[in-house]
């Protein structure tokens, strides 16, 4: 079976980032104490006392990149996954929610889109009219988003896959 290839452009998906090159600089570390990188090697360094290694996904960009990688890797899991109820099961996904009118929710739909961004449009100075800029076509990207539907008697939420990889994220429930 052919495997497709697809691209998730950072800049467009769930705020304007960019991307995050880690390079060598000084800076200060969770530790108490701070101190330059550069003529390191790797993130362990110096003595016995001084092993320990960085908390990546400190900042807000980090974090969103990286809650887009697990979001990529978890969606090409799924469509590759002969038992779906099952990958979701093992990958953590509440089949079950509380609903705000206090009724549970139940989960009936997964659904994945993809989305390629064409062309930008952005308000122009002391006009009402958008500035319109088309891609060429290198620049156009595949955008996959993943949403799950739940219901109850009452009300239907659909949440995105990011939210759902974030709660579990700050809960724990995935390694760091």
């Amino acid at each position: 079976m052919a495997r497709h290839q697809h691209t998730h452009d950072h800049q467009f998906h769930r705020g304007h980032h960019d991307h995050h090159h880690h390079d060598h600089h000084s800076h200060a570390h969770g530790h108490g104490h701070s101190h330059d990188h550069t003529d390191l090697a790797g993130h362990n360094h110096g003595g016995p006392d001084h092993l320990h290694s960085h908390v990546h996904g400190a900042s807000h960009t980090d974090r969103a990149e990286e809650l887009q990688a697990l979001a990529v890797s978890f969606i090409d899991g799924f469509r590759a996954a002969e038992d779906k109820t099952s990958y979701l099961r093992l990958a953590g996904v509440p089949f079950h929610r509380p609903g705000t009118d206090g009724l549970v929710q139940h989960l009936v739909d997964a659904k994945i889109v993809s989305n390629w961004q064409v062309g930008t449009a952005s308000p122009a100075f002391a006009s009402r009219e958008l500035v319109y800029m088309s891609f060429p076509g290198s620049m156009v990207k595949a955008r996959e988003t993943m949403t799950f539907t739940f219901v109850s008697l009452s009300q239907r939420s659909d949440i995105d896959l990011i939210d759902i990889l974030a709660t579990r994220l700050s809960h724990g429930d995935i390694a760091e």
